[in-house]
């Protein structure tokens, strides 16, 4: 009897990049490591990156600082409270990120404290939609310095990809890298709660709904857990991502799948919620979207426009 191989699960088809083997590495390596990322962008649109420099114990610094913040009581938060797309607390109910395909669904189980760039153009005009001042609340102080280190490194890194990725996909660095000279950037800090805090799941609701990222490549800490993250494959369907706590994991979005003429897939995801037999499972995500300068033509799309229109989409009955 001949057996039917099963199909390829995410954590098959997903590669590890080690950054420090890239920058070390002579030709027949760069050329082993290029394949295999495009072979995962092409079917999962996901890479595991290792080799990065970054110290754990500083995202561990984050998390300890976001939770005291998430645990204050609703009328502390509701003070920073604010839609997608601004910065603040995203509290319940405020962001269903299904919407963004079309589905119904009721929003996503899960409080955000959103940030993103603020080092304005001299632009006026678009400093006032994409570059203002970031809020940072007042509660919990040593926040702010923890946030702001990471978020240095989280743009440099994510400045390495980018050239990372132009020299795979065409051989240049600078082919993605060159516009993102003064990019937007978007950084959540994701919360998602125990259901002894919030209650079981209404049917159909998960921790993040299914979608895609919006901008080029989106580079996330995570949590191992039940309610975890899954990536979407032709192959499978539905399964867990593959976790490395040495590793980002990296996916990339709409405009980088258009981009490249949709070689590279706009990796589809979600974060389910926990199952019934976990109700005391919490976990916190560390979620750095990059994207490039405002106003960059995406084969003919421009970007901003593209990415207002994307944020504007996930906005649920819940936002303030």
């Amino acid at each position: 009897m001949t057996l039917t191989p099963p199909p390829h699960t995410a954590a098959d088809l997903i590669p590890t990049l080690d950054l420090a083997a890239w920058d070390r590495g002579g030709p027949d390596e760069r050329l082993r490591i290029a394949e295999a990322v495009d072979a995962g962008l092409r079917h999962t649109g996901f890479f595991l990156v290792t080799g990065h420099g970054i110290d754990p114990a500083e995202r561990a610094a984050i998390r300890a600082a976001a939770r005291q913040f998430f645990l204050l009581p609703d009328d502390a938060k509701h003070r920073y409270a604010v839609r997608v797309g601004d910065r603040g607390w995203l509290g319940p109910g405020a962001e269903a990120n299904a919407y963004a395909e079309g589905a119904a669904s009721p929003p996503d189980m899960k409080e955000s404290l959103s940030f993103a760039a603020d080092e304005p153009t001299g632009d006026p005009k678009v400093d006032a939609e994409w570059f203002l001042p970031n809020t940072w609340p007042g509660e919990v102080p040593e926040l702010r310095p923890r946030v702001e280190a990471y978020l240095t490194r989280m743009r440099a890194l994510s400045d390495r990809l980018l050239a990372l990725l132009g020299d795979v996909l065409r051989g240049d660095p600078g082919y993605f890298a060159r516009h993102a000279a003064h990019p937007t950037w978007g950084f959540n800090i994701n919360w998602y709660p125990p259901i002894t805090r919030v209650g079981p799941p209404a049917p159909g609701q998960s921790r993040i709904g299914a979608h895609t990222d919006f901008g080029t490549v989106t580079v996330l800490d995570r949590e191992p857990g039940s309610g975890g993250l899954q990536v979407f494959t032709e192959e499978a369907g539905w399964s867990d991502a593959p976790y490395d706590p040495d590793a980002f994991t990296v996916n990339v979005g709409d405009l980088m799948a258009r981009w490249t003429d949709g070689r590279w897939k706009a990796g589809r995801h979600r974060v389910l919620a926990p199952p019934a037999e976990l109700p005391d499972e919490e976990l916190i995500s560390l979620v750095y979207f990059y994207e490039c300068d405002p106003g960059t033509d995406v084969r003919g799309v421009d970007s901003h426009v593209y990415l207002r229109g994307r944020l504007d989409a996930i906005r649920a009955d819940g936002s303030p």
